[in-house]
């Protein structure tokens, strides 16, 4: 007879080992394994400027999605509006460089940020569904925008330095070697880490997100603590709507189209659950980068843009799955 044979309790102890290993590090081993199947798949993988492009197409994902985890943490599910907050926040800087370029950075974020204080302050303090209401947002940015600039681009002007300033922000390198944007999103991430795991915000946060009326009943002022959420989220959008706008060099309505899906993409299968309480910063970041190298492997391999977004579908939702299967296991169940 084999050790541990005809003792249930010694196999589901396995089993929700296993299962626990999978929720708090499925993503890292995820990644893992993709490293070494890129590898197989084409030897120029392991290059430095291979690396370095699978790595600058998701930095602008992942800018983005420091701040839907905050939302998701918050149990709100989803910023819809982001794309547009990203759109306004580029617009808007473009039009005011006539004013230099800090007057117009912080514009641009300003701008982003009135959406997300309304944001927060509605589904926040008013309790609307989130989905409806940033979907609804969503919408009226686009509207507004439209309106405002007459349906038109709005284009930097490169012949003044502000101009050139802005539209190289996005491939601006420090030290010669290491990209604007890659910094900008490794500083965004330590600080969204710190403040949702180290300060007390980040604690009544995840109180908030998974057991709101014990939040309200213990103290915890649960309708600020969501309305910063979603302040974070806006301003994360806004920064990630700046670079884009850089990269395309104008401003426009259509400017973070796909984004919002692909940002919460990330981070739930980072293992932020948008049942909120649940997840890290790190863990979405985890997420972002398992997007990217899974595109960039399939690139190599000569994969379709089709067929890439089937085989990315498919391993999304067994991804997903066995995050859902992990927290069944061990006793953890969220929406």
């Amino acid at each position: 007879m084999t050790p541990g044979a005809g003792n249930p309790d010694m196999s589901a102890t396995a089993k929700n080992r296993l299962a626990a290993f999978i929720g708090r590090s499925g993503v890292f081993a995820a990644l893992g394994l993709l490293l070494l199947l890129g590898g197989a798949v084409s030897g120029d993988f392991y290059t430095r400027v291979n690396l370095m492009n699978a790595l600058k197409t998701v930095t602008l994902l992942g800018i983005v999605a420091v701040g839907v985890s905050f939302v998701a943490y918050s149990g709100n599910f989803v910023d819809l509006s982001l794309p547009l907050i990203m759109a306004l926040s580029g617009i808007v800087s473009v039009t005011m460089l006539r004013y230099g370029i800090a007057v117009s950075l912080a514009c641009g974020i300003a701008a982003g940020m009135c959406v997300g204080a309304v944001n927060g302050l509605v589904v926040g303090y008013l309790r609307l569904n989130p989905i409806i209401w940033t979907l609804a947002m969503n919408s009226v940015a686009d509207g507004f925008i439209r309106w405002v600039y007459g349906g038109q681009q709005v284009y930097a002007d490169e012949k003044t330095d502000a101009g050139r300033l802005f539209t190289g922000l996005y491939h601006a390198e420090i030290f010669g070697t290491v990209p604007l944007i890659t910094v900008i999103l490794i500083l965004l991430a330590i600080a969204g880490q710190a403040i949702m795991k180290r300060t007390g915000y980040g604690a009544g946060l995840k109180l908030a997100g998974s057991a709101p009326e014990v939040a309200r009943l213990t103290g915890v002022p649960v309708s600020r603590y969501v309305f910063f959420a979603f302040l974070i989220s806006a301003f994360a959008s806004s920064v990630g709507g700046l670079l884009l706008t850089s990269f395309n060099k104008v401003g426009a309505a259509y400017i973070g189209e796909g984004y919002g899906f692909s940002a919460i993409t990330a981070v739930v299968i980072g293992g932020v659950t948008l049942a909120g309480g649940r997840g890290s910063v790190i863990g979405a970041m985890g997420g972002v980068l398992v997007m990217g190298l899974l595109a960039n492997i399939m690139s190599l391999a000569g994969i379709g843009m089709f067929k890439q977004s089937v085989i990315q579908g498919a391993v999304f939702i067994l991804v997903v799955g066995l995050q859902s299967y992990a927290r069944r296991r061990t006793g953890v169940e969220d929406a």
